[in-house]
């Protein structure tokens, strides 16, 4: 049976937080997730919430690997954002549409990301940069997959670098200094993927 990935990542907006954009590295970001559906994705499932910045990367590089069309990747998309989806959102076969709260941004994103987290039972989650909605669905993430691995990647910077120095002790120990440090991220998730199957 393939194993599913939950995938959580963005860039910081400088316009919004500075605490998550002061210490996010976009570069870092970028290349974090480009690794992750590189190394990932031939082997497990990878599941995420559609987000501007994200989506369009994980679909070039799920089409470098020849996955768009296939159940290996799966976007939750809220329907509040309908009009706003990137025309990416299209090159994937299993993309779902949460039903939207009526005029209601906040409670619209709580749906979709517990629709999502819950969709499935998750051998890990990986945390990437990010702002206060990473931080939301680690703690999601965290509630209803008690028993699945979590990885923020603290070298990406933003809410991933605040959950790595919040939820430190929960990490492998022989890990901490990878996550926190190590910039080589092709070989950082290949070391992290027998915690993920």
């Amino acid at each position: 049976m393939t194993s599913s990935i939950f995938l959580s990542a963005s860039v910081p907006d400088p316009e919004r937080d500075p605490k998550y954009y002061r210490t996010a590295d976009v570069s870092a970001i970028r290349d974090a997730v480009r690794a992750l559906v590189t190394i990932v994705l031939p082997k497990a499932r990878l599941v995420w919430g559609g987000h501007p910045a994200i989506t369009p990367l994980v679909r070039v590089v799920a089409e470098d690997v020849g996955i768009t069309g296939s159940d290996r990747v799966r976007l939750f998309q809220s329907n509040f954002f309908r009009n706003q989806m990137p025309t990416s959102n299209a090159s994937f076969e299993y993309v779902e549409r949460v039903r939207a709260v009526r005029g209601d941004r906040e409670a619209s994103l709580q749906r979709m990301r517990r629709r999502m987290i819950g969709s499935e039972v998750f051998a890990g989650g990986i945390f990437i940069g990010g702002m206060d909605g990473v931080e939301t669905e680690y703690q999601i993430f965290r509630e209803l997959q008690p028993t699945a691995k979590a990885f923020p990647i603290a070298s990406t910077g933003g809410a991933a670098l605040i959950i790595f120095r919040r939820e430190r002790r929960r990490l492998p120990p022989e890990l901490i200094g990878e996550l926190r440090d190590d910039l080589a991220y092709p070989s950082l998730f290949r070391r992290l993927l027998p915690f993920l199957q």
